[in-house]
């Protein structure tokens, strides 16, 4: 029987499922197994009240409870959150966190409702002073060479595992100065694969030597996540938008798109690009 997506009996939710297809290629009709990617409500729930409902990848979801609450500066370092749990129920995952009570309080102060949605951007706001927050500057420790950025698309592709498997996930990638994958984060929205990444380097080496790169285009969004946590350098493997652009020169970061094999564009603050 065609068209039967197979999934767990349990709420144990998992990063893609088993689909009957059928599929044409060059004209020969086949009968096969597909993969296709997972897309779960997630409830971001901060001491007991919901703040935000995303759809995402089911998997690191510590990692991006950590990266949203430090990237829409919820907090403002790790230690400010005592503890997560993650429940799973049939209507999607549960993320509990528990900040602090002063950080908590501040985020009574400015909550509204939020629902989020793959490719979403300005999710729950109301006003049309809200959908921009001022950019933070960050620092001018940081280079990365050209040939560092060629090197790491290659790996790339061999790294985004969920990607090959089902062909719909982005990435967020951290790269040391010398190009090395230091960490990569799938998800099917790439705001969330960003939020895993952050999240997981605040738990171990930190975001302050070397560079994320993106597997979408960068976005207003993406670029206020990166400038939220300090990070110099971002490379986007598509184009940048221009009011990213313009927040990018503003905050002083180092932001190259269309990151391919031999080719970049440098748009904003070049001297950290080393040719």
């Amino acid at each position: 029987m065609l068209c039967n997506l197979t999934r767990s009996k349990s709420i144990d939710y998992v990063e893609y499922s088993e689909m009957e297809i059928i599929k044409y290629e060059n004209g020969i009709k086949t009968e096969c197994v597909d993969f296709i990617a997972e897309e779960v409500p997630v409830a971001l729930i901060y001491n007991g009240i919901s703040h935000a409902v995303m759809m995402a990848t089911p998997s690191e979801l510590k990692s991006f409870a950590i990266g949203f609450s430090l990237s829409e500066r919820i907090i403002k370092d790790i230690k400010e959150i005592k503890h997560i749990e993650i429940k799973n129920n049939i209507e999607g995952v549960e993320v509990h966190i528990e900040l602090q009570m002063r950080r908590f309080m501040a985020l009574k102060e400015r909550r509204r409702s939020m629902v989020g949605r793959t490719g979403c951007g300005l999710c729950g706001v109301e006003h049309l002073k809200q959908a921009i927050k001022p950019v933070s500057q960050v620092s001018n420790a940081n280079t990365i060479s050209l040939s560092v950025i060629n090197q790491s698309i290659d790996v790339l592709r061999q790294s985004q595992l969920l990607a090959r498997t089902t062909g719909c996930t982005h990435a967020a990638v951290w790269l040391d100065p010398t190009g090395e994958v230091k960490a990569i984060y799938e998800d099917v929205g790439r705001h969330i694969a960003m939020d895993k990444l952050i999240g997981a380097r605040a738990q171990s080496e930190g975001l302050q030597q070397g560079a994320i790169l993106i597997t979408s285009r960068a976005s207003y969004e993406i670029v206020q996540k990166a400038t939220s946590v300090g990070v110099e350098i971002l490379l986007a493997v598509s184009a940048p938008t221009a009011l990213a652009i313009k927040l990018a020169n503003d905050s002083g970061l180092t932001l190259v798109g269309f990151c391919r094999e031999g080719r970049a564009v440098i748009y904003t603050h070049k001297h950290r690009i080393m040719t």
